[in-house]
């Protein structure tokens, strides 16, 4: 008799376990997708509001290396004696100072970018105390006219980053 009892025991335990364990996981299954349906509408709308500060970004950017392009450089920036050390410490006090003002909008887009900005950074800087360093070179004005002449032949590493910029920003919309 006691073996009777304890089928009878299973007969309705056996049931109830099987409906239990089901709808734990029907429970949980349904509670994953609450919590990932609750991630997504958080995700979306942080893209919603990172959408106009990476697009900012970009756009400062682009600023930048139009800023520090040496063309526009030397158009916007006068030298202020005809000393040419001068000069050009003035024109990389500028860059610079764009630079500085631009530092953190590398947060917002690729690390690849960011690179090729601080190479073009660094490239009109290094051009500017090349030809600074040239013996035709006499004063502030000569400078100016090397530099230009010296865009002439070839294209301007800003140009470059700033198409690359443009790419990226493509791919990213």
């Amino acid at each position: 008799m006691n073996t009777d009892k304890i089928i009878e025991v299973l007969m309705y335990a056996i049931p109830s376990l099987i409906t239990g364990g089901v709808a734990y996981l029907l429970f949980e299954r349904h509670f994953k997708d609450q919590e990932n349906s609750r991630r997504w509408i958080l995700q979306r709308e942080n893209q919603k509001h990172a959408l106009p500060l990476r697009l900012q970004a970009y756009e400062r950017l682009a600023l930048f290396l139009e800023r520090i392009n040496p063309s526009k450089l030397l158009i916007r920036v006068a030298p202020l004696s005809t000393n040419k050390a001068d000069y050009q410490n003035l024109l990389i006090h500028h860059i610079e100072q764009e630079f500085e003002h631009n530092l953190t909008q590398q947060i917002y887009v690729s690390d690849e970018l960011w690179v090729t900005i601080l190479k073009a950074k660094n490239t009109v800087i290094q051009s500017i105390r090349k030809t600074t360093l040239d013996d035709s070179v006499t004063d502030a004005d000569k400078l100016r006219e090397k530099i230009l002449n010296d865009l002439l032949e070839s294209e301007p590493a800003t140009n470059i980053a700033l198409s690359f910029l443009k790419t990226e920003l493509k791919e990213f919309l």
